[in-house]
């Protein structure tokens, strides 16, 4: 009886917590996600005291319990029936969406970006036409950034086009003007995604010239020429289908390293949790065979694929790619 008692007491122990987090999700749900600003706090509050009443009324507990969760699922339903959309006042640097038209091994991919910073935040942005023969395709590259937390980080993939010409994808979150990234928003309905092409001298050089406190780390893939111009074209199908379906971003399950492993290309790499906590996925692809490092232990190749200072010295140089390269594993 006593051990019967004592499980029971563990149950709605557990139970209460997972009706907790539902509520505090739900909460912050109605004040970032209301559409109205100045319902936000009133539609909060409401949803309060309507838990407040399921959880003081009834005498039984699962009759409280069924009252919370009744309540979690009026905002579930309401929440995802919010629609992304690609109309908005969006930043310049995110204001067009790529997209590319594919023949044969020609591609023409339009409106990839190129902004010319003077600072973060200063710059001029333009959008030219991209012509691709993925025959040419060689390899691809890897970009972790780093911005805080070793545990969560920025992917960018670039693809080798031969002649030291590379084309990057970053899968972003799109902010309007006068927005910047949470990442608590993030876990809400407050971005949608979308995938920048670029030349590295933009998303590369961004990140390590001008923004503060990120770190970014080069590493070479041993994909096969073969499998890289497969990517590459899914990355193409995606683009295409972020610029006529809008979708939403959120920093767990959609983002810019979960949304890479979506694609079906990538079906034939072994899935695991690195795919949510992306700070430790290089560890994890290098131990798999997947990145470059010439025989070295991964905290060596890190420290050797750090390129924060050789962007930094190379700049706006028109060999920039080239440059960052020098002396990393597995570049030869």
């Amino acid at each position: 009886m006593v051990k019967r008692g004592l499980v029971r007491k563990l149950g709605a122990g557990v139970v209460s917590l997972v009706l907790l987090l539902m509520t505090v999700w739900a909460t912050a749900a109605l004040c970032f996600d209301v559409r109205v600003a100045w319902l936000r706090v009133p539609c909060a509050v409401v949803y309060l005291l309507a838990v407040a009443a399921a959880v003081l009324i009834p005498k039984r507990f699962w009759y409280r319990v069924a009252g919370c969760v009744s309540c979690f699922l009026i905002v579930l339903v309401w929440w995802l029936s919010l629609k992304p959309s690609n109309d908005g006042n969006w930043q310049a640097d995110v204001s067009r969406l790529a997209y590319g038209k594919v023949n044969g091994d020609h591609v023409t991919i339009y409106d990839t970006r190129s902004c010319d910073y003077r600072a973060e935040f200063d710059y001029t942005c333009e959008w030219p036409t991209m012509e691709v023969d993925v025959s040419q395709i060689r390899g691809m590259d890897l970009f972790v950034d780093y911005w805080g937390s070793p545990w969560i980080a920025h992917t960018i993939l670039s693809f080798d086009l031969g002649h030291n010409q590379h084309i990057a994808f970053s899968i972003e979150a799109r902010k309007h003007v006068g927005e910047s990234y949470s990442a608590i928003r993030g876990f809400f309905r407050q971005f949608t995604l979308i995938s920048i092409v670029s030349d590295e001298r933009d998303v590369v050089r961004l990140r390590t010239n001008y923004r503060k406190g990120e770190d970014l780390y080069l590493f070479h893939t041993t994909a096969t020429p073969a499998f890289a111009r497969s990517l590459f074209l899914d990355y193409i199908h995606f683009t295409n289908f972020l610029h006529d379906h809008p979708k939403w971003y959120n920093a767990l399950t959609s983002n810019c390293t979960t949304e890479i492993f979506t694609l079906k290309t990538m079906s034939t790499l072994q899935r695991n949790w690195t795919i949510l906590l992306n700070g430790k996925g290089a560890a994890e692809q290098y131990r798999e065979g997947n990145l470059a490092g010439d025989g070295l232990p991964f905290d060596q190749l890190m420290k050797r694929a750090y390129i924060n200072p050789a962007a930094k010295v190379a700049d706006k140089d028109l060999e920039f790619s080239e440059k960052i390269r020098v002396d990393r594993p597995g570049f030869h």
